[in-house]
């Protein structure tokens, strides 16, 4: 969670880039429009006016912040180096980009001139960069020669205060000036007071590891009195996973640790393209239903779709839809097959199935089997990219707790494990390492790199056994 004044700071990083990139599409529109001599394009072909851009600039102007923001392209200013911003402007423009082409293929919208788009991705990039490097200069020179730090208070017990300030210190923010430590194991109330008339600081934080609670509350209430900021650091609840933050329940302030993504923009997103992304290949595959649906009737008596209970989203139930690829009796034939099991844990797979039919076997193949689970992600129940679904029966024999973890995320269609040659692994624990790597690991980024990586895996015929 931002704090108040790094949050106001993005909005208005936001609003401004916001501003820059409507002008640099005005600026760009104008040269192509106004081309008397040929230089932005042939001369001889008008250009239609700024307003027939519209849809395009409903899109780069207003969108084109919150993805960078997913990107961290507001975090560290003063840290960040240029490399690290073209990085994170080339992942955005290549989101966009895809979202413009998506508009253009699908929805049959004219992009009216390409460029107009290519010069604005060089002017609205450069001007972006530009004004990065020039607020980076002005708040450098703020601090380093107007004096413009913030004065902080360290409190707590000596060893946690010895670490805070390290971690402060690494942590690399020229703007923080620590004016003093108190000890709250050694000195009492008045001293802390004293300390805060003596350097007058800005905000205090409490080191709180072996500090006895009721001092806390006590330093805290002396800050509340005295008008100033009291942060408590977490610290004294030592997890190795979990993150932090503040959260509202009921009106009750609570500390959250999570150890998967929270409710964010970034997941508000994922949840958006996995229901658009889930329509349009679902309307790209329909000639694949149609085959499949053909295929299964005349090779194998029953129905067409296999129906099965899987863990969701904490381990929730949910009915996950196959395209059917084994006979009717598979599940009752399954325990005559367990002394074959190739997968180490609760996963049960076996090579060379033999409940798999001549065109289940194909269809499996080529990944066809799964596309029903795009109805799934529809319903709001999978997510296109996260930790595979496992039948409920295989959740139940997880004996691991840590293992569990892989449900904290909403399963997905593909996944690390998909695009790292699954058949090639056996181990049920590697298998789970990949998906707490996806899940630690998580972005917007990281679900586009994995989708991308999933077609030369289907084409590869890297299917299911």
């Amino acid at each position: 969670m931002l704090g108040r004044k790094q949050e106001i700071n993005l909005q208005i990083n936001q609003i401004l880039d916001s501003c820059l990139i409507a002008l640099s599409f005005w600026l760009c529109h104008s040269l192509r429009y106004y081309n008397p001599y040929g230089w932005f394009g042939p001369a001889d072909i008008q250009i239609p006016p700024l307003g027939d851009f519209f849809w395009v600039m409903a899109i780069v102007v207003p969108f084109t912040p919150v993805v960078l923001e997913m990107f961290g392209y507001y975090e560290h200013p003063l840290q960040k180096t240029v490399w690290r911003s073209i990085k994170q402007l080339v992942q955005t423009l290549m989101i966009i980009g895809v979202v413009i082409g998506g508009c253009v293929v699908f929805f049959k919208w004219g992009a009216q001139s390409r460029i107009v788009l290519g010069m604005l991705t060089i002017v609205g990039g450069g001007i972006l960069l530009l004004k990065e490097a020039l607020m980076r200069k002005h708040l450098r020179s703020r601090i380093e020669d107007w004096g413009w730090r913030e004065d902080i208070l360290l409190a707590g017990g000596s060893e946690d205060m010895r670490s805070l300030r390290k971690q402060l210190h690494d942590g690399g923010d020229p703007s923080l000036n620590i004016v003093a430590m108190v000890d709250l194991e050694t000195c009492g109330s008045d001293d802390f007071v004293n300390a805060l008339h003596e350097h007058s600081p800005e905000r205090v934080v409490i080191a709180a590891g072996q500090v006895k609670f009721a001092s806390i509350q006590e330093t805290i209430g002396a800050c509340e009195t005295e008008g100033v900021e009291a942060w408590l650091s977490t610290d004294f609840i030592r997890t190795s996973i979990a993150r932090p933050s503040l959260d509202v329940l009921s009106g009750s302030t609570m500390m959250v640790f999570r150890s998967a993504p929270g409710v964010s923009w970034s997941i508000s997103v994922k949840e958006l393209y996995d229901r658009v992304g889930a329509a349009l290949i679902l309307l790209l595959t329909l000639p694949l239903w149609l085959l499949a649906f053909i295929g299964i009737k005349m090779c194998s008596p029953g129905p067409v779709f296999f129906t099965q209970q899987r863990g969701g989203k904490n381990g929730r139930p949910f009915s996950m839809y196959k395209f059917r690829t084994m006979g009717v009796n598979a599940e009752k034939e399954k325990q005559a097959l367990e002394d074959d099991n190739e997968m180490s844990g609760p996963v049960f797979k076996v090579e060379n199935d033999p409940r798999i039919f001549r065109f289940g076997g194909f269809l499996r193949r080529w990944s066809i089997d799964e596309l029903p689970q795009l109805l799934n992600v529809l319903l709001g129940q999978m997510s296109l990219v996260g930790p595979r679904p496992l039948p409920v029966d295989e959740v139940a024999r997880i004996e691991n707790s840590m293992q569990r973890r892989r449900l904290s995320m909403k399963p997905g269609l593909t996944c690390l494990w998909q695009v790292s040659g699954r058949n090639s692994i056996t181990s049920f624990d590697e298998w789970v390492q990949l998906d707490l790597k996806y899940i630690d690991n998580w972005s917007i980024w990281l679900d586009c790199k994995i989708l991308f990586l999933t077609v030369p895996a289907v084409f590869g015929q890297r299917g299911a056994k």
